[in-house]
């Protein structure tokens, strides 16, 4: 492997496991309300889009970096969507028994 590559699976590496104590963190408490919805929603969408340039440009680190981070980022906006629905339907409930 040259210096390049190294450098970008080292990078890749960084970038991608920032994400795994926020997960940890979010499966663990279940806690997402201080996570934003939308930064989210746009940055899974950016990281699916690198995906798609990895494979079209073949480059295995762009490819292993962002499949990794994908999954991670899907998981945190998956739980993020779920609790924001529960929260927001509780809260509705709650008020539909007080009237």
């Amino acid at each position: 492997m040259n210096l390049i590559d190294s450098v970008g699976f080292i990078a890749a590496f960084c970038t991608t496991f920032s994400f795994a104590p926020q997960v940890v963190m979010v499966l663990k408490t279940g806690d997402t309300s201080s996570l934003s919805l939308t930064m989210y929603i746009v940055f899974t969408l950016g990281v699916a889009m690198w995906l798609g340039y990895g494979v079209l440009r073949g480059d295995v680190a762009v490819i292993a970096a962002n499949a990794v981070t994908l999954v991670l980022a899907a998981i945190i906006l998956y739980k993020k969507n779920h609790n924001d629905f529960f929260t927001s339907t509780a809260n509705e409930m709650t008020e539909i028994a007080h009237r």
